[in-house]
């Protein structure tokens, strides 16, 4: 809503106003004839808003019913609930009430029943404010003249109708991308337009395609984009060097897992005379490359994040620079700022500088290869003999930096995390899980404190800047995860209105070694506020920290791009002008709301692709059994967990043995008969009995489970009456 349209809601809010006609209104407000134009384009969008109403005489008034404008969420079922800004609780919304809104879509809504304690509210869509997309992927169904499109995406609820001149080059069965022509009004289904064939369902290739164009992820980058790329060279300007702190006779390196390639940070570190350490965390100098407002920056800033999926990467940048220049590859002169920071050994840091510096990175480590050295192999040892001493140096501060974390509080999420491992052609051939040793840790301590660090420091400047923050869970979160942790054991202490991480911390350490660990780090992690960027620094509960930014990967994120950005603006070329700081101010929460909107985005499609995959590769094992863990419980089932993260779905009507009830309150399910529990972290063994990949869903049941209901037997009172009448024909008159 502008100043204007605020402006006369406001005037008209007073109590003092009676209903005016819109001549009236421009009397009483002094709206000369030559802005009276404005003044009826103001009241039609109000009007069209639904915030102000016309009566019979034409005289305007605040809309007195309760309307309310969200995002609408449809399930494939019909029903769905609208998110209003700012609120916890959502608004049901049944399928007759959601006037064909669309899964996204932004809607105005009406309060049709206020609901109490035990059922939610209900609402009415009245306007569909603005469709989320324009454009669909689904397969193509070919009718003799025309053809429709069924989408992908389940709760679209809708096929969209295509004309024969619209249908392109689709064929019967074809992956399509069709862009929406027409909406659905009344009885008339929506209309589309085929604007590209992905290819068959089951070729190689077509599913993730498929996910990528549903989501709108670029596939390529525009050419001026590359072109600007490609004018940034291979080897960095000698001539910028001066003025820049040179590091490049320094003991310097980076760890990384095998397969990448975007490397943007590396260490250093060595124990100073007074018992401290010197900690230096180097990060690619992306800012020097990328500058503001330029097409680089542009297509960084829309595309928010780089995207990891699971045989590919959508890259934030083009290679040329996220591979090439940018990346801190071994015994090559690179780019890099540096953030130099002294380190006591009770973890405290007590001095830091931010510096422009050039490096020459010594070795591309590895996670596995630094691993295998801590835990003794003499011939990595001696391979690595020049910079052994220094990963045993990194593990004994790192242990440090984490127990300094875990005594103000911050509370370690040790969740799994599950890798799919697919062919050539992208089929999957194994789950397994992600490996997290002791280097994963070092590097995760150092990139921490360096972005704590980076954090305060400009906290303290008071300048315009960009943080991550992570606010308090919701009470009632906090309520139901507490029933839950209480059920398995785990009491949690003092009020939760006013709860500190660190005695959630508590419960995840207690768990810690026991079945229910990773349910304990599952669930509390489920209850956590979702973190995000903002101008303000409001803190992470998280990490039980005051202070905290990204600035460790400006290669894949752009909010790390930013800070970068920032640092170079204020420490390096010192404008702190007016004209400067309010440029940044006036921009900064935009770019901070954009950047969780993408972040969001990326980790919904990485999280689709991935139970895709693991459905498709669990369809090759339907009749297997295995043993897993209760991971969650529903009015409708409860799902289970293999030790490879994969989950599925046992449905209560798959529990044979007996009539099971839902307890809401202690979150189990009980057999009414028998009496017999099912809560979480019990151990269970199944067998997968469905799995789909179009549906991306896997169904289980309890091996060994017997019904015991009865069969109902069919009683035939007379074999003859339930035979079919033989049909009559009357003859016709001649």
């Amino acid at each position: 809503m502008n100043e204007k349209e605020e402006m006369i809601l406001n005037f008209m809010k007073d109590e003092d106003y009676v209903p005016m006609k819109a001549k009236e209104m421009a009397m009483v407000l002094n709206i000369s004839k030559d802005r009276y134009n404005e003044l009826i384009e103001v009241l039609n969008k109000l009007e069209a808003n639904l915030k102000i109403v016309k009566n019979r005489k034409n005289r305007y008034r605040i809309n007195d019913e309760k309307i309310l404008e969200g995002i609408y969420r449809r399930n494939s079922k019909g029903f769905g609930f609208v998110k209003i800004d700012g609120e916890e609780d959502e608004i049901y919304i049944s399928k007759q009430n959601s006037n064909k809104a669309f899964n996204g879509d932004k809607v105005i809504i009406k309060i049709i029943d206020e609901g109490n304690k035990n059922k939610s509210q209900e609402g009415k869509v009245i306007k569909i404010v603005e469709h989320a997309k324009n454009t669909v992927v689904g397969t193509f169904e070919f009718n003799k003249n025309f053809g429709f499109v069924v989408p992908d995406d389940k709760s679209f609820g809708t096929d969209i109708f295509i004309s024969k001149s619209n249908m392109g080059k689709a064929r019967n069965g074809h992956k399509v991308l069709v862009e929406i022509t027409k909406y659905p009004e009344g009885n008339k289904h929506a209309e589309g337009k085929v604007l590209e064939v992905l290819g068959r369902p089951n070729e190689a290739g077509v599913d993730m395609l498929s996910l990528i164009k549903e989501y709108g992820l670029p596939s390529v980058f525009p050419e001026e984009v590359v072109n600007e790329a490609k004018s940034k060279g291979d080897k960095i300007d000698k001539n910028k060097i001066n003025g820049r702190v040179d590091l490049r006779d320094k003991e310097i390196f980076t760890i990384d897992g095998e397969d990448a390639k975007d490397l943007d940070d590396a260490i250093s570190l060595r124990r100073l005379k007074n018992g401290n350490y010197y900690l230096g965390v180097h990060i690619a100098d992306v800012s020097y490359y990328v500058e503001e407002g330029s097409e680089l920056d542009k297509e960084a800033l829309a595309r928010g994040t780089s995207i990891y999926l699971v045989d590919r990467v959508i890259p934030m940048l083009p290679h040329k620079l996220s591979n090439g220049i940018c990346s801190l590859n071994p015994h090559v002169d690179r780019f890099a700022i540096s953030c130099f920071m002294e380190i006591t050994p009770q973890g405290e840091v007590v001095d830091h500088d931010i510096v422009e510096s050039v490096i020459n990175s010594t070795e591309r480590m590895t996670y596995n290869n630094v691993n295998k050295i801590l835990a003794g192999d003499k011939k990595l040892q001696e391979e690595y003999s020049h910079v052994c001493d220094l990963f045993f140096l990194m593990k004994e501060l790192a242990e440090i930096l984490q127990k300094t974390r875990e005594d103000r509080g911050a509370i370690d999420f040790d969740t799994n995390e599950a890798k799919v491992l697919v062919d050539e052609k992208g089929k999957p051939t194994d789950v397994v899980l992600r490996q997290r040793g002791e280097s994963n840790s070092i590097i995760e301590s150092f990139m921490l404190v360096a972005n704590e660090t980076v954090a305060k420091h400009f906290k303290w400047l008071d300048l315009p800047f960009i943080y991550r923050v992570h606010e308090n869970p919701k009470v009632d979160k906090l309520r139901k995860f507490s029933t839950i942790s209480r059920t398995l054991g785990y009491t949690i202490k003092g009020s939760l209105e006013d709860i500190r991480s660190k005695e959630l911390s508590k419960i995840v350490e207690a768990s810690k070694g026991a079945d229910e660990h990773v349910i304990i780090s599952t669930l509390l992690l489920r209850c956590m506020a979702k973190a995000r960027y903002d101008e303000q620094c409001l803190g992470h509960f998280g990490l039980s920290d005051e202070y905290y930014t990204h600035f460790t990967s400006p290669i894949r994120r752009y909010p790390d791009l930013m800070v970068h950005r920032l640092i170079r603006t204020y420490l390096f070329k010192k404008k702190l002008d007016q004209e400067t700081l309010f440029h940044f101010a006036s921009i900064m929460q935009n770019v901070a709301d954009q950047a969780s909107s993408l972040e969001r985005k990326a980790i919904d499609i990485e999280r689709e692709v991935d139970d895709m995959k693991m459905a498709e590769y669990m369809e090759d094992h339907i009749g297997e059994t295995f043993e897993g863990i209760v991971s969650s419980i529903t009015n409708f089932g409860m799902f289970v967990e293999l030790p490879n993260t994969i989950e599925g779905l046992i449905r209560m009507e798959d529990l044979v043995d007996d009539f099971y009830y839902f307890d809401d309150i202690n979150l189990q399910l009980i057999g009414k008969r028998t009496g017999r529990r099912f809560k979480m972290s019990d151990k269970v063994k199944i067998k997968v009995s469905a799995a789909s990949k179009r549906e991306k869903t896997i169904d289980f049941q309890i091996v060994g489970m017997k019904s015991n209901k009865k069969k109902k037997k069919t009683v035939i009172i007379n074999k003859r009456r339930d035979r079919k009448p033989k049909q009559k024909f009357k003859r016709k008159r001649r």
